[in-house]
């Protein structure tokens, strides 16, 4: 678990701003959202599968 300790006379915002960048940096907001649900295996392969579609479609784009 992230772990934030506020500084003397540091605003509220600053920290704040320091955790939800930890939590993005330890993966562990988007672990969270990706176990939020369920998701069928053929599902997951379906979406894998359309993800790679599409980089390779920008990556030709690209050239």
């Amino acid at each position: 678990m992230a772990q934030v300790i506020v500084k003397q006379g540091e605003p509220l915002d600053a920290a704040l701003k320091r955790f939800k960048k930890q939590l993005q940096q330890d993966g562990t907001l988007k672990q969270a959202r990706a176990h939020e649900y369920y998701e069928k295996p053929s599902d997951k392969k379906r979406k894998a599968e359309a993800a790679r579609k599409r980089k390779i479609r920008q990556n030709s784009e690209e050239r």
